[in-house]
């Protein structure tokens, strides 16, 4: 094995590394350093799709949407799987797709609030990159525009069951929940979810306080 050879076979190995490193930071919520590390694992091996897909999606879930968009120009330029390529080209549009027309006819039918619809389609477009290489399946773009009303609605507690959904959209209870459930675990959403609550008042920061309060008493039930 040539010096050239193993300094590309160092670097790949480098880099398979640090991107592993950087799923579990992912899966961590350790947002900031995840994307350290597929950078870094880019960067060893630029011409891995897969690592500058990990970055869009690490930086995306951090909310920091334009440098997510960048890093997914750098892997539409690698990714060997052309259709794979052109589902993320997409993103680069300013139309509108189906699922989004479908979205916003129907929430606002439903008035909802300006704001709701606009995280809606932020989630929706998180919610493409999150999925990576996983096929996205769009049979019918009301059942997906309907999950993103649903957990929207959820998320923020406002009023909206699952067979009114399914009703306003015209699809089956089983479907929005089964696309509720790819949102959610894709995303891992939590009720007041930060990412998309609208209100004034989020109830996740009296936990927090609540967190904080206690820890500083038992620093000082600890203190001699």
């Amino acid at each position: 094995m040539g010096t050239e050879t193993r300094a590309i076979t160092s670097a790949k190995q480098r880099a398979a590394k640090l991107n592993q490193k950087g799923l579990e930071l992912y899966a961590d919520w350790e947002l900031d350093q995840a994307a350290e590390s597929f950078e870094a694992a880019s960067v060893a091996d630029p011409d891995s799709a897969e690592y500058h897909l990990n970055l869009a999606r690490a930086l995306a879930r951090g909310g920091d949407y334009e440098s997510a968009i960048r890093a997914l120009g750098d892997y539409i330029h690698v990714e060997p799987n052309q259709r794979l390529a052109e589902r993320y080209e997409r993103l680069f549009s300013t139309a509108l797709d189906e699922v989004e027309e479908t979205l916003i006819d129907h929430m606002r039918a439903g008035r909802m609030d300006l704001s709701d619809i606009g995280v809606a389609i932020q989630m929706w477009l998180e919610y493409r990159i999150a999925i990576g290489r996983q096929r996205l399946i769009i049979r019918k773009p009301e059942a997906w525009a309907a999950a993103l009303d649903y957990t929207v609605r959820k998320v923020n507690f406002h009023k909206g069951t699952r067979p009114e959904l399914s009703a306003l959209y015209g699809i089956s209870e089983s479907t929005l929940r089964a696309r509720h459930g790819q949102l959610v675990e894709a995303l891992d959403i939590m009720p007041a979810d930060y990412r998309y609550f609208t209100g004034e008042d989020n109830p996740l920061d009296k936990l927090v306080e609540a967190a904080q309060m206690l820890d500083e008493l038992e620093m000082r039930f600890k203190e001699t």
